[in-house]
Parts: C-alpha cells; sequence; structure tokens
C-alpha cells in the first residue's frame, strides 16, 4: 500500500525550487500609478544594497520573474497581488526593454542581484497599472513599498528610470485616445475632479470653458441626480462613466484634446 509521505523543505531548497519554476531571464516590472488629492503617484519598493563597505537604500518598480506555468499577464497580475494586495485591476503591457546592460548601470547593483541570476542577461516586459488611490488598503502593501509623487521620481535601480518615462510617456497617449481616466476616478464624481485629474497627469491647465464644451458632448458622461456632499464649497453635479454607451456610440478612438 502507498502511503503519503509529509515532505519539509528548508529555506535553501524552496529557493531552489522557485528558481526551477521560473525562467531564468524574462521578468515582468509594474509601474503603478494612483491618484489621491489632485497629486499623480506611482509605487516604488526599496532595496538595500551594499556598496563597498556600505548600505544604499535604493528604489525600484514592483516586479518578478515569470513562472514557467504562466503568461505575462498573469504574472503582472501575481505581482499586482502580492505586493499591493489588489486584484481584478487596470494592467497593460507597454515595452519590451532588452538592453543586454540593463542590470549593469551601476556595478554594485548587478553584483547585489547577480546571485539570483542563473543568467546574466534578463529581458522585462513593462506593465503598467492605474488605480483609485482610494481603493487602496496600505496595509496591504508590502513594508518596503511607497507612493511617491510622479514628478518627484529619483535616481531608480537598473534602467527603471527608462521604464518609468516610457510608461508615462505610453500612459499619456492612452489617456487621450482610450476612456482610462475612469480607472483613475470613483465611480461618482464631478466633472472638476476629472479635469484636475487630467491636469495633473499631463502636467498643465485647461480651460474651464473650453474643457466643459469637450467633455458636454461626450455621451457616455452621465449627469447623475446627485451632488457633492460634505464639501465647504458649493457642492457640483455628480456623474458617472457608462461603458455600455461609449462601446454603442463611438464611432472613432476616444480622442480627448483640449
Amino acid at each position: 500500500m502507498n502511503t503519503l509521505k509529509e515532505i519539509t523543505i528548508n529555506q535553501p531548497d524552496i529557493e531552489t525550487f522557485l528558481s526551477i519554476e521560473t525562467l531564468s531571464s524574462i521578468s515582468v516590472d509594474c509601474v503603478i500609478f494612483g491618484y489621491d488629492d489632485n497629486k499623480l503617484k506611482v509605487l516604488i519598493r526599496s532595496e538595500y544594497i551594499p556598496n563597498n563597505g556600505e548600505v544604499y537604500l535604493a528604489w525600484k518598480f514592483p516586479g518578478n520573474k515569470v513562472r514557467k506555468c504562466e503568461t505575462i499577464e498573469e504574472t503582472s497580475s501575481r505581482i499586482l497581488k502580492e505586493q499591493t494586495g489588489l486584484e481584478n485591476i487596470f494592467v497593460k503591457q507597454f515595452m519590451v526593454f532588452s538592453d543586454p546592460n540593463r542590470l549593469r548601470r551601476k556595478m554594485y547593483e548587478y553584483e547585489w542581484i547577480k546571485p539570483s541570476l542563473t543568467d546574466d542577461r534578463v529581458i522585462t516586459v513593462g506593465f503598467y497599472s492605474l488605480i483609485n488611490l482610494n481603493d487602496v488598503d496600505n496595509s496591504m502593501l508590502i513594508e518596503d513599498a511607497k507612493w511617491a509623487d510622479a514628478y518627484e521620481i529619483k535616481e531608480l535601480m537598473f534602467d527603471h528610470n527608462e521604464i518609468f518615462d516610457e510608461a508615462f510617456k505610453k500612459l499619456r497617449y492612452d489617456l487621450l485616445h482610450e476612456p482610462l481616466v475612469f480607472e483613475l476616478l470613483p465611480v461618482k464624481f464631478t466633472l472638476t475632479q476629472m479635469q484636475k485629474l487630467y491636469e495633473a497627469i499631463f502636467d498643465t491647465t485647461y480651460d474651464k470653458r473650453n474643457y466643459r464644451r469637450k467633455v458636454n458632448k461626450m455621451p457616455y458622461l452621465i449627469p447623475l441626480d446627485e451632488i457633492q456632499t460634505g464639501v465647504s464649497h458649493k457642492p457640483a453635479r455628480l456623474y458617472s462613466f457608462d461603458r455600455d454607451i461609449y462601446e454603442k456610440t463611438r464611432t472613432e478612438r476616444f480622442d480627448f484634446r483640449v
């Protein structure tokens, strides 16, 4: 008779098991954009890197290697779940980064990561994600992660500044051609909130009349019989986005140029 035997895996064995189950030269990095208090934020996580007897605090984007059993899209969803606690949120692939020396921009960073590599060249696939920070439980973030102002991002590890620049560029392009802004807004919002979000992302100021003229032509922007509550100024009407109307009425690509 066959009997089941309990197997205990110690830490080195777990690390070996995980290395076998991942693709050694393909990873995914996620640029997670959030919006709160009229500011565009991005999630970064810290690492402590030894160099010449000292330890440096460095920052990079959430990322991980691709497992053999999953697609890169599934990898991006897993990263978001493991490192932010978030599921079923908007995520989009935007570029592949394949510079053979992308991990060698600073040699002490490369020496730090080298023991975890079975191939010294790693190609990474960049994804960006959009979330409303009001929906985020920050207690679910990994301990070494924080939300940083997107316009105050300083030097990041490896080629992550390039990843950020390309993600930001793609986000701005997509927001002009797809209704992605509603991923960052609450379900019910004011036109002023929507305008301030666009202004935060494009680092500009719109003329209010031109802006209102533009959005009033959007049949999928639905005025509600509700107004703001708990505000010190005159409460504004609330709106919502109707995706069904958007899909039925669009005759060309979404175009938000004010």
